[in-house]
């Protein structure tokens, strides 16, 4: 090991150099940048070697956590805020188009192709509501046969992969085809807020921080059409709670979304409901590319 004029070694530069001969220099790029950042941190903050044997045992547990149907380093992402960052760094938001957000670490499985104005609730108990979405071009233009994946929590806070045994799979999920009209309707239940999942290393986290482990009600979408750039999104019910303390940091204003009481008997009828529901009408706008 060499060292600088003052005797402190220059680990730092000889781990640098050592990627000098990665032949992608994207992957060159990255391990760089990460090296560098990596060892300032650990002489910042003076980190020990305790400190470190238990950084290494949470990431390593955080791993053995992840299966097929859950995905605990998503989580870590998110609730340490890198998801958010990554999604502004690589945003081609455009000012007419809807911004985009997380992903969530709940798009695990693939959402069964619904018909028009079919229901993705297929256990009840939340409260009922309609959702009528307008799938268009930022220059105003509808997108007929525009693809919408849709993915959300049950009434109780939960998704289907999470508590398989009282849900069916693709419970609370859809993928649906807009129509000539560029629209995309079904019925689902208002989805309400939960904790996302605090029985593994994250959670840990969020308790040795003091930090809640709260989403606000949302529903996800992926929205994508034949020459427009997709966007993955959510929408929020607007009133909720946790709007101003989302535990991933997704919340935008311009994705909070008023869920309205109604009892118009024909889209009642329409959607084999009877009596008041909600009613959630708004638009999913794409950037051409």
């Amino acid at each position: 090991m060499t060292t600088d004029a003052t005797g402190s070694s220059t680990v730092t530069d000889e781990a640098v150099h050592s990627l000098d001969t990665t032949a992608d220099p994207r992957l060159r790029e990255l391990l760089t940048g990460l090296v560098r950042h990596l060892h300032a941190y650990v002489r910042e903050t003076g980190l020990t070697q305790r400190e470190w044997e238990r950084a290494i045992g949470f990431l390593t547990a955080t791993g053995q956590t992840c299966t097929d149907v859950r995905q605990e380093f998503v989580l870590l992402s998110d609730v340490l805020g890198v998801s958010m960052v990554v999604e502004e760094v690589n945003s081609r938001d455009a000012p007419d188009a809807t911004e985009s957000t997380v992903l969530g670490p709940f798009h695990m499985t693939e959402s069964p192709v619904r018909p028009p104005d079919a229901t993705i609730d297929l256990v009840g108990g939340g409260e009922p509501c309609v959702v009528d979405v307008l799938v268009r071009s930022s220059d105003g233009s509808p997108l007929p046969g525009a693809v919408v994946d849709v993915w959300q929590a049950d009434g109780n806070g939960f998704y289907d992969v999470q508590r398989p045994d009282v849900q069916p799979p693709g419970n609370g999920r859809g993928l649906f085809t807009a129509d000539a009209e560029g629209r995309v309707r079904f019925r689902s239940c208002v989805p309400s807020p939960y904790p996302i999942p605090t029985d593994g290393p994250v959670g840990d986290l969020l308790r040795a921080t003091g930090r809640h482990p709260y989403r606000p009600a949302h529903i996800h979408f992926i929205a994508s059409a034949a020459d427009h750039v997709p966007v993955t999104t959510h929408i929020f019910v607007a009133g909720g709670d946790y709007l101003d303390s989302d535990a991933v940091f997704a919340v935008k204003p311009g994705l909070v979304r008023d869920f309205t009481r109604t009892e118009d008997p024909d889209l009642a009828r329409r959607f084999g409901l009877t009596g008041a529901f909600e009613l959630a009408r708004f638009d999913l706008v794409l950037e051409r590319t």
